[in-house]
């Protein structure tokens, strides 16, 4: 990495000083070519089927294994997210890989049809076969957040890759030499495995992303971050000769509702989780509860005195970045100025460095101060609590909030129909509904969903974590009446290398043979 005083700084949170300078603004001329090697790229992976991809992504497993301690020692200097953290959110990208090396594999996501021509009571029937395939290249905005995880390497890149669509991925400003380093991971992970490198590249640049989601060789993008830069990008997208998908995560308040006999019967418990879960990275999570829902009465009292308690011996913690960190100084200055609005506990004002931080705090609104600015996503280590009167006071307070990543819900048996109440109204609202636990972490796994209704996310039909990710960078064609030696090996009678694969043919889910 050479010094560039063109270059974009990689700046330490902890001090506030740039580190060092790194890579350049991409071009018009090199974004054109960049895109054009993508396209290229793009056929070599639909060459490589879906085992050959998934060989691919193993690779790329391995590589950013091997790159480990560098990998975490520049996050670190570049996040101050510390290394337990970062070591910890390098094995779950490793793991990302693997399991979309596996969803490869599997093929199921293909959705591959056959209806073999017949007679049916419309009359004849020609032969149909169907199937998901890649779009082509996509771009991918990675976070300030997850410099691994939702980054170059990240879901998205993972995802994308074992569709078979090339990715070129925006560098962050808030850790440039990580990005880099990762990318060179990824490009040694493809060489090992056989494959060209331009199944991924780098962009640089905030007009270079805004090129990079505009050029007419990207299909579709992948995007994490603040509401203003995604819906501006979304725009874009929407606005082309020929718009392509935007596939935006973009934030929004969660909330965490504690039942009566809940709050009764584990309350202290509730209340140290509480206090971990939005506190958790400094509160830069996209999933922290940012309001909580109290009874009235001294059960929900009670829970507000620990949840002080707690945060009261919380230090300062770094911010990822002085944008970050100033948004939230913004955000908490206008919460504490609003009517209604009380502070109960602050965290240990540490006074160390010159770097970007973020205090714990811990405020109190009255139920009907629910209005404006606490309705909207406040990011960093800020809780809101508010008291509910009663069961029909709670669920009108729950209506007042909008769509949301997820939704709460402590609760035990002698809760009752209240229960089923509140899982009913969320389920309307969130991508995800947590029961008993607390929103921070998302799993990658089969079953996981992150994503919901806007402005959570663009697409509330889609998620950028867990194996159904791969769905948004898919389209579905049907060949009809194709020679069977021309069909993809998913929709031969007799598929070569797709033993195993669940297919519906005829109507009826089998195992191709």
């Amino acid at each position: 990495m050479t010094e560039d005083i063109r270059g974009f700084a990689g700046v330490d949170p902890r001090t506030g000083r740039d580190v060092e300078r790194i890579g350049a603004e991409t071009s018009p001329a090199d974004l054109d070519d960049l895109c054009a090697r993508a396209a290229v790229a793009a056929r070599e992976l639909a060459g490589l089927a879906r085992a050959g991809r998934a060989r691919l992504l193993r690779s790329m497993a391995r590589s950013l294994e091997e790159r480990r301690a560098d990998l975490v020692a520049v996050a670190d200097r570049e996040t101050a997210l510390g290394e337990q953290r970062l070591n910890g959110e390098l094995t779950r990208t490793c793991y990302q890989l693997e399991v979309f090396a596996e969803v490869a594999e599997d093929g199921a996501y293909l959705e591959a049809t056959i209806d073999h021509a017949g007679e049916t009571p419309m009359g004849p029937r020609p032969d149909l076969r169907r199937m998901l395939v890649p779009l082509g290249p996509v771009a991918v905005f990675g976070a300030s957040n997850f410099p691994f995880a939702f980054s170059v390497p990240g879901g998205d890149t993972a995802s994308a890759l074992s569709a078979g669509c090339p990715v070129i991925a925006k560098v962050h400003e808030a850790h440039p030499a990580t990005s880099v380093l990762s990318h060179e991971a990824l490009v040694a992970g493809a060489r090992a495995a056989g494959v060209t490198p331009d199944v991924i590249n780098l962009v640089w640049g905030r007009e270079a992303g805004v090129g990079l989601v505009g050029h007419p060789a990207v299909q579709a993008v992948g995007f994490t971050g603040s509401l203003g830069a995604g819906r501006t990008l979304f725009d874009v997208a929407s606005s082309r000769p020929s718009p392509i998908p935007f596939y935006g995560e973009l934030g929004a308040l969660n909330t965490l509702v504690v039942c009566p006999e809940a709050a009764a019967s584990r309350g202290e418990e509730i209340a140290a989780g509480l206090a971990a879960s939005f506190t958790l990275g400094v509160g830069q999570f996209c999933t922290k509860p940012g309001m909580a829902l109290l009874p009235t009465g001294a059960h929900g009292e009670a829970i507000r005195r620990s949840l002080a308690e707690h945060v009261g011996a919380l230090p300062t913690g770094f911010m990822l970045s002085e944008r970050t960190a100033d948004a939230y100084r913004r955000g908490v200055e206008t919460l504490r100025g609003m009517d209604g609005v009380r502070t109960l506990a602050g965290g240990k004002e540490t006074g160390e460095g010159g770097g970007w931080t973020g205090t714990p705090l811990l405020l109190h609104a009255d139920a009907g101060a629910v209005t404006g600015a606490l309705l909207e996503e406040c990011f960093g280590p800020v809780l809101v609590t508010v008291e509910y009167t009663s069961e029909e006071h709670l669920l009108r307070l729950l209506e007042t909030f909008g769509p949301a990543l997820t939704g709460t819900v402590h609760a035990d048996a002698a809760d009752g129909d209240l229960s089923a109440r509140l899982l009913a109204q969320l389920s309307g609202t969130v991508g995800r509904v947590v029961w008993n636990g607390f929103p921070t972490g998302v799993a990658v796994a089969w079953g996981m969903h992150h994503g919901g209704p806007y402005p959570a996310t663009t697409s509330a039909l889609h998620t950028s974590v867990g194996t159904t990710a791969i769905r948004r960078w898919l389209r579905p064609i049907s060949l009809q009446n194709v020679p069977q030696d021309l069909l993809p090996d998913e929709l031969r009678d007799a598929p070569a290398a797709s033993t195993g694969l669940v297919r519906r043919v005829d109507g009826v889910l089998s195992h191709s043979e």
